[in-house]
Parts: structure tokens; sequence; C-alpha cells
């Protein structure tokens, strides 16, 4: 039995098809691609990412044009630098700055930035200011969503533990969930401003490997094995 499925797995892989590199480089070679094209996704990520200076760089060197205006990045940057330093109140202000209807559109966005100021002030064992605040600006949240009632219960339960390193919801005091209200934040102001919230750049890399990965079922041929260096790894018959 055992032999018999080993002799089928050999089958199956000798039945692939397998694509030399000089044959595979060829295909490659064939599809063109403007560089216009490519540099448009560089453009789309550094909008969508921030990086304002080097996006300025590479306008005046590529002439490829953003399509928002780069000083709106700053701002955003600047919104989300606040957040992930804990100054959420001050965030909250920059944005209604950026745009006052963000808040209002989005309020799961406007609780999430509410219950980070709550994290903040239990941060800080601000217990009594915590507590009010929670019961005049969240609790009414609450009231009318559910989700965001249980959100508050789970932020409302780091103040039962003196060691947070044995709460079972610490992860509210770690900086990956600064950095999560963050990103959604960024995403709310990106949509505001009729912009992708994503870069298209890693979604097309993520097609990649499943391309490659529906195409290792019918043939051997170079992959890409590292992304970093996009270099083609000889195959293996």
């Amino acid at each position: 039995m055992v032999h018999r499925l080993h002799a089928e797995i050999a089958a199956m892989a000798s039945s692939k098809k397998v694509i030399t590199r000089t044959e595979w480089e060829k295909k490659i070679n064939d599809v063109k691609s403007r560089k216009e094209d490519m540099n448009k996704l560089v453009m789309n990520f550094l909008v969508t990412e921030g990086y304002v200076e080097v996006a300025e760089k590479f306008r005046m060197e590529s002439g490829t044009e953003p399509d928002i205006d780069l000083a709106t990045i700053t701002d955003r940057m600047a919104v989300k630098k606040a957040v992930q330093c804990g100054n959420v109140e001050d965030a909250i202000d920059k944005v209604n700055d950026l745009n006052p209807e963000i808040l209002d559109t989005y309020p799961q966005l406007f609780f999430h930035l509410q219950q980070q100021r709550l994290i903040e002030l239990i941060r800080d064992g601000k217990v009594e200011e915590a507590l009010e605040f929670a019961q005049e600006e969240l609790a009414p949240m609450g009231e009318e969503n559910q989700s965001f009632l249980e959100e508050l219960e789970r932020t409302i339960a780091l103040l039962a533990f003196e060691d947070v390193s044995n709460c079972p919801v610490g992860e509210l005091l770690e900086m990956s969930q600064r950095l999560k209200t963050a990103s959604e934040v960024n995403a709310a102001i990106l949509t505001s401003q009729s912009h992708e919230k994503d870069p298209k750049l890693p979604s097309l890399l993520k097609m990649l490997i499943w391309a490659q990965g529906q195409l290792d079922e019918k043939a051997v041929y170079p992959r890409i094995t590292d992304l970093s260096t996009a270099k083609l790894e000889d195959p293996v018959a």
C-alpha cells in the first residue's frame, strides 16, 4: 500500500511539465510592462504609507504625479503619529481639522479612538478619571451597539488586575493596539480623500505568491522564493 502510494506520487511529480530557466526568462521578457505603470505603483505605495519626502523626491525624478496633494500626507501622518504616541485627544483634534465629517461617517472609528483614550488613562494609572470617562463617553455608545459594549467591558477589565502581565486582555496595553487604532484612522482619512486605503504593491505580491502556488501543481519552473530580491531559483525536476 505504502509503496503504491509512493509510486503514484512519483508518477504525479514526473507528469509535471518542466520549464527551463531559458524558457521561463523568455516568457518573462515577452511580458511588456510600461515604466509609467511601474512608477505609478511605486508612487501609490509611497503616498499610501505616508513617505511624503520620498514621494516628493520620486515625483521630481520620475515625473510621476501623485493622485492626492502631498501636503495632506504630512497632516495624515501627524494624526497617525499622535495615536502611536498615545496622544489620542490631539489625534482627534487633528482629524477634525482635516475633515470634521470623518468621525461622524465612521462611528466605529470614533469609538475605537475613545477606547484608546480610555486605555491611555488606565496605562497612566488614572483610575477615577478612566472610570468617569468610560461612564460619560463610552457607556452611551455601548448602549446603542452591542459590540461596542463588549469592547468597553474588555477594556474596563484592565482595572481588575494589578499585574497586567497576568491579565487576559493585557494586549490592549501593548504597542500593537496603538498601531491597530492608528492604522484604522489612516485608512479612514485615505478613504475620505478618495484614495485606496491599502497600497497596491503588497496585493500584487500576494497575487504572485498565489499564482506560483497554482502553477506548482502543474509545472516545475524557476520560482521566486525571495520577494526582496525577486531572484529566480532553478527548477528541480
